[in-house]
């Protein structure tokens, strides 16, 4: 016999759907260059509340999930920075692409190198090297913004460009014996119940006795001169641009490595939103319990709403 009490206080169908799922997803950062500028970084979605996507772009449209839907993640790793030892010619170091559902994040361009090797496009765009033809890279339109120009000139003195960033574009070095450009700032997002800031650019590098340019709030690099800093694990920030003690473009040193992105869900805490194998996450209720938030840290799977 059926308890009627029970099935009052425990209700069969818990949940009426579809669901809307807020996103923050956001590409791995770009790998930062000897003889360089700082990389760009990771390309920035949000669809959260009213909060802005990467280059001053509006709120992404919000995904209605229905029950038993399943949709393709995947987190973009950080690039690694060029190697130390003679200056890097070839092709710029991009990240890797974020992904949920139809949304892609498309991974930062890589910093500029010698005048061989412009910077490379990207979610946010690379920082120039050691150049003097304004070759920083571009950013994706309502993704992130353009590196900044280096300034070499065949001045080993000067600086080199930071790379861009999802909320501000990578910083100019400027003219005569000055630190390298910042990193772009990034964006900050209330998506997880506390505001934190993202997908900073990487600071450009320098040379002699001058400073590299500050990473961007958000997780950008550092650029520095004898060595440079990564962007920060799971904010997509650009790694720093590296250069050199000595007039030597066999004794630069390693480019920064790019931070991991991150893929954030936010929805109804009557849903059940289940990762497959693959992929690293954690879950959290926010707003008094009202919503879920997922954040997918690592992996490519799917994700199931049930």
């Amino acid at each position: 016999m059926l308890n009627r009490r029970f099935l009052k206080s425990f209700p069969l169908d818990t949940f009426d759907y579809p669901a809307s799922v807020s996103y923050l997803v956001i590409a791995g950062g770009g790998g930062g260059n000897n003889y360089g500028g700082g990389a760009g970084a990771g390309g920035y979605i949000n669809s959260y509340a009213s909060e802005t996507s990467g280059g001053n772009s509006s709120t992404a449209t919000l995904i209605s999930a229905s029950s038993g839907s399943s949709y393709n993640v995947t987190v973009g790793a950080g690039s690694p920075g060029t190697a130390a030892g003679a200056a890097i010619a070839g092709t710029s170091y991009q990240g890797s692409n974020s992904v949920f559902s139809t949304v892609t994040a498309t991974g930062g361009g890589g910093g500029g190198g010698a005048a061989s090797l412009p910077a490379g496009n990207g979610g946010s765009g690379g920082g120039e090297g050691f150049e003097g033809a304004d070759h920083f890279g571009s950013g994706v339109s309502g993704q992130g913004f353009r590196g900044g120009r280096g300034r070499g000139d065949n001045d080993p003195t000067w600086g080199m460009g930071g790379g861009g960033g999802a909320g501000q574009v990578g910083q100019d070095a400027a003219a005569g014996g000055t630190p390298g450009g910042a990193g772009g700032y990034g964006l900050s997002s209330s998506i997880t119940g506390t505001a934190i800031t993202r997908a900073g650019g990487g600071g450009g590098g320098s040379w002699e006795n001058n400073t590299g340019g500050a990473g961007g709030l958000g997780g950008g690099g550092d650029g520095g001169r004898n060595a440079s800093r990564n962007g920060t694990v799971n904010t997509g920030g650009g790694g720093g641009g590296s250069g050199s003690s000595g007039q030597s473009q066999g004794a630069t040193a390693a480019g920064g490595t790019g931070g991991s992105g991150i893929v954030i869900l936010r929805f109804p805490a009557g849903a059940i939103c289940t990762p497959s194998a693959g992929l690293t996450s954690t879950e959290t209720l926010v707003n008094g319990g009202a919503e879920k938030v997922l954040q997918i840290t690592a992996g490519t799977g799917t994700v199931t709403f049930s």
